[in-house]
């Protein structure tokens, strides 16, 4: 019998054609590969969109740096800044964002080219607010602008930041002068007054009831002010002033009121005389018309008062541009240690041949006594003094910048690193016992001068840029 084994395996081993698939098979494969590859991609697509969406939306972490690192840092002496040192704001760690990130950020307006400092304010070693004019016809009611720019970095750079939307000095309008008490409370006067609470973000004027701002510091977490009854015209708004009163509130907001009977309605019946004053961390003086010396505390516990024996050696004589007095220019190192100049009037006529005796007296017990420690150069008229924490004499005068260090008795010229400004320095005041400030008399120079060896050298920086 037959193996049928064999048949089978006969069968296997031949060739087999496999029949054809359904017509449009092939084709239907394709389409849905390609449906499949085109779901992948719109996946992709849609997460990649929600990824960039996200990096738009998420909101910019702003960083700010440290602004005072040295929290031993001095105040300004004469400038308005307290001797406790500005809180330092948080450092947070700074996202960088995407591009499309940063152009949805407002960027600060930039310092106008023209720009013309007129007072500068720090807090601590490394920030710092300047304020001036600046040209833009058409622009303001009157011929300029204020505008307001900021360091974060002692003067290497500087930004614009917004200004009090108001002009130039002209009779009792318009604001020149700017005082910070720390990164959020800060003042513009002179003769005006405005008041911001978020760190130049925005301004609020204050009504002074006719009376003229010639004064302003600030210290601990109050702000004192000279206001005045004056009848100076256009720039000259701290002249012809009749009588001051002190006044004083609290840097948060609070309503102003006068400091007390002693220091209210202060006049001579000199309408020429100015005023003036300075802040240490415990005790406030003001240099009244007629030589009075008034002291009293800074926390507005009590008024400022007047003895027998506090009289200055010379007398304020008439105010200058920035409302500080010719004559008598006052300083403090400290609660205790003052400092005065007396300067005689200017001899020439020619500003290179001015010349003036500038006697240098000083006060270890708050003004009770006072003894001479020195005569400064003659060559020069005095526009402001400041003294150092460790009482180094700094003198600003029409022709340069005068030091007497600490100790010594013979005084220098200071070295400035560039071409000195056309009519000296109006105005000096030192952070630190090795870091000062300086401000040309000429607004139009256009720079802030800084020295980090304790005033044996100075360099400028110009805030609208080289």
């Amino acid at each position: 019998m037959a193996d049928r084994r064999d048949d089978v395996d006969a069968w296997l081993s031949q060739h087999i054609e496999p029949l054809p698939p359904p017509p449009g098979t092939f084709d239907l494969i394709k389409r849905r590969a390609r449906r499949r590859k085109f779901r992948k991609l719109a996946i992709t697509a849609t997460s990649a969109a929600a990824v960039v969406a996200a990096a738009v939306t998420v909101p910019q972490v702003v960083n700010l740096p440290v602004l005072n690192p040295n929290p031993t840092a001095a105040p300004v002496a004469g400038a308005g800044h307290s001797s406790t040192p500005a809180t330092p704001t948080p450092s947070v760690s700074h996202v960088a964002p995407s591009t499309a990130a940063s152009s949805a950020v407002p960027a600060r307006p930039p310092v106008p080219d023209d720009f013309r400092p007129s007072s500068v304010t720090f807090v601590g070693r490394h920030t710092g607010w300047v304020i001036g004019q600046a040209g833009r016809p058409g622009h303001c009611a009157t011929q300029y602008c204020t505008s307001v720019a900021r360091t974060d970095d002692a003067g290497q750079t500087w930004e614009g930041v917004p200004a009090p939307v108001t002009g130039m000095p002209d009779g009792g309008t318009g604001v020149s002068q700017i005082r910070f008490l720390n990164t959020h409370d800060g003042w513009a006067y002179g003769p005006a007054l405005y008041v911001t609470h978020t760190g130049g973000q925005s301004w609020t004027p204050v009504n002074t009831h006719g009376l003229r701002v010639t004064d302003l510091e600030t210290v601990g977490d109050r702000v004192f002010a000279l206001w005045a009854t004056c009848f100076g015209h256009g720039p000259a708004f701290a002249v012809n002033c009749t009588s001051y009163t002190l006044y004083s509130a609290s840097a948060a907001g609070g309503a102003w009121a006068p400091v007390g009977a002693p220091t209210t309605g202060l006049t001579n019946g000199n309408a020429s005389e100015g005023a003036s004053m300075v802040l240490t961390g415990t005790r406030g003086y003001l240099l009244g018309p007629g030589g009075g010396l008034y002291a009293g505390p800074v926390d507005g516990s009590a008024p400022w008062q007047r003895t027998s024996s506090l009289i200055a050696p010379c007398t304020p004589g008439p105010a200058r541009a920035n409302g500080q007095p010719t004559g008598a220019l006052l300083a403090a190192a400290n609660a205790r240690d003052l400092v005065l100049t007396c300067a005689s009037s200017s001899a020439g006529s020619n500003p290179s041949e001015s010349a003036q005796q500038k006697l240098i007296f000083s006060s270890l017990n708050g003004g009770t006594s006072w003894v001479k420690m020195a005569t400064a150069p003659a060559a020069g008229v005095a526009f402001s003094v400041a003294a150092s924490p460790s009482v180094s004499i700094v003198l600003g005068t029409d022709r340069g910048i005068d030091l007497l260090p600490q100790g010594e008795t013979s005084w220098q010229a200071a070295k400035l690193k560039a071409a000195g400004p056309a009519g000296g320095f109006g105005y000096v005041g030192m952070t630190t016992d090795e870091q000062g400030i300086a401000l040309p008399a000429d607004p139009s120079a256009g720079a802030v001068w800084f020295t980090f060896d304790g005033g044996q050298s100075w360099q400028p920086s110009r805030p609208n840029g080289p």
